[in-house]
């Protein structure tokens, strides 16, 4: 009889693929967590792992993943609709993002509507939110790029242009335009491979046939912003962020190429209903007023009734 627990370490086997990190997060010893995946190989017939070289998920892990995943997201929901249905509350919310610079207005007025729900916030990359919402593990996913997956449901927010953060006394800070290929020698100043805007510069370039000479990785964009502005380097920056609080203290320059771009885009399961707070936070981040900054009068229509 496979256990609960068991079900859940080898998803973070799974997702890790390295059975001393995996040991590492779950506070388990490593022979503990190896015997576990013996015992669920035992007992489905079958080796979930190709185990020459380095740890990889195989066929059959897989798909074993992909039904533990929606067995235990089907758990969590249950579990939440009971407590919901027994409490006067409205629960709690999840929600997962790449950057919550562009969600505190939407954030801000649901905390204000409803203070008695707690907002749990999980900074994912894009290609693990399918995977979390599928899991149940979040409720709803806000992406700055696509996401490619059955099962999701989708409302994009805005679209916006991708620009260049230039220092004051930069060359290029006194141009209205630069091409992609006036960027493949210029130094910058990036996130961290996986993120959006990383992974849009390594696409623009990547056309050209050129990689990005990068001289610093960084996961927070208020560090990003202040290199740029010391003259340390130059940086791809959404249109978005200069309005922020991390905007840049250069020049903006706009990047003559029309997939210099980034479309922001809300998910969430699209076979599961949401609970009551995901939906009314739902309601609020797609009908907010992203060039105005505050609520919209007019939200549009979603593609489900959950």
């Amino acid at each position: 009889m496979m256990e609960l627990n068991s079900l859940r370490q080898f998803l973070v086997v799974a997702r890790l693929e390295h059975l001393s990190r995996a040991a590492d997060e779950l506070r388990v010893a490593q022979p503990s967590l190896s015997r576990t995946i013996a015992r669920l190989e035992s007992e489905l017939g079958a080796p979930l792992f190709d185990r020459s070289g380095r740890l990889r998920l195989n066929d059959a892990g897989r798909l074993f993943r992909d039904y533990v995943e929606r067995s235990l997201g089907e758990l969590e929901a249950g579990r939440r609709a009971v407590a919901e249905a027994t409490s006067e509350g409205l629960g709690a919310v999840r929600l997962a993002s790449e950057t919550f610079l562009t969600l505190t207005g939407p954030l801000a007025a649901y905390k204000q509507a409803h203070p008695a729900v707690e907002i749990a916030l999980h900074w994912t990359p894009a290609d693990e939110m399918s995977r979390r919402l599928r899991a149940q593990d979040v409720d709803l996913c806000v992406a700055s790029q696509p996401i490619q997956a059955e099962g999701l449901a989708s409302a994009r927010l805005f679209d916006e242009p991708v620009g260049l953060g230039v220092p004051l006394d930069h060359p290029l800070a006194g141009r209205a335009s630069v091409s992609v290929d006036e960027l493949a020698d210029q130094p910058f100043i990036t996130a961290r491979p996986g993120h959006w805007i990383r992974r849009l510069l390594d696409r623009l370039l990547a056309a050209r046939g050129r990689t990005p000479r990068i001289v610093c990785e960084s996961d927070e964009p208020a560090s990003i912003a202040e290199l740029i502005g010391a003259g340390l380097g130059v940086g791809l920056v959404p249109a978005f962020a200069r309005r922020g609080a991390t905007r840049v203290p250069g020049v903006w320059i706009a990047v003559d190429s029309p997939d210099c771009r980034r479309t922001v885009t809300l998910y969430w399961g699209a076979d599961s209903p949401l609970p009551a707070a995901a939906r009314l936070m739902r309601t609020t981040i797609v009908g907010w007023d992203w060039a105005a900054g505050a609520p919209g009068k007019d939200a549009p229509a979603l593609p489900d009734p959950a």
